[in-house]
């Protein structure tokens, strides 16, 4: 078994482990506030940088500043709700909350856990915050929950603040619209519906965070550290 106590000997900035990350996305915008920034995913990063090709459970007991954790949601999201009676995908579901739970069980002091609306909201608590990529520049619509820990809200405003400094980004537009064939009601089409409909590279894709909200963690959390 590797022993990743190396991390730290040589190092003694705040140290931050991204969790299920595979794109560096939020890995680097934490390396850019001079972090000791490090992903973890059982596939190879996307673009150069600290990254471990392992078990992230491997890595939950070392002495993290921060945790900002993206467990997979495939069995945890609210999305194929129809197929949850199914007996192989109970048994996942309850091997992805155990996993997603890990992330509360380690002695690092914060962490953020990341994951689409869906069952743990249910089986846990619910999030504490509830954000989407516009809110921050990117110009999509994606409901993404977040599990705080002594962590801090990301600070937004989706309407004009007299005292505040925060951008104020419009309502993303959708795609396309089209109307379902069973009732007739219209869909919007955005982001987390036009991704390929390849499986593998759909859920690489969706599972990516937007720069603007790997931006905003590290400029709302990094001054903790300092």
């Amino acid at each position: 078994m590797i022993d990743y106590s190396f991390i730290f000997k040589t190092d003694s900035r705040p140290s931050v482990l991204v969790a299920c990350e595979k794109s560096g996305i939020v890995r680097e915008a934490f390396r850019l506030k001079g972090f000791n920034a490090w992903s973890c995913d059982i596939q190879p990063t996307d673009i150069p940088g600290n990254h471990i090709q392992d078990d992230v459970s491997k890595l939950l007991q070392l002495p993290w500043s921060l945790i900002i954790a993206h467990p997979p949601c495939p069995y945890l999201s609210f999305v194929c709700r129809s197929k949850w009676p199914d007996i192989d995908r109970v048994a996942n579901r309850l091997r992805a909350a155990s996993f997603f739970m890990q992330f509360f069980n380690t002695p690092c002091k914060f962490i953020c856990v990341e994951n689409p609306n869906g069952v743990m909201t249910n089986i846990f608590r619910p999030p504490d915050q509830i954000i989407h990529p516009y809110y921050f520049g990117d110009n999509e619509m994606k409901r993404t929950c977040l599990w705080l820990v002594n962590l801090p809200p990301l600070p937004y405003s989706l309407h004009p603040e007299l005292f505040s400094d925060n951008p104020v980004y419009p309502h993303p537009h959708p795609d396309r619209i089209y109307h379902r064939f069973k009732n007739g009601k219209p869909k919007k089409i955005y982001f987390v519906d036009r991704v390929p409909h390849n499986q593998e590279l759909r859920s690489s894709i969706r599972s990516q965070t937007f720069p603007g909200v790997a931006t905003a963690m590290a400029d709302a959390w990094a001054p903790i550290f300092v």
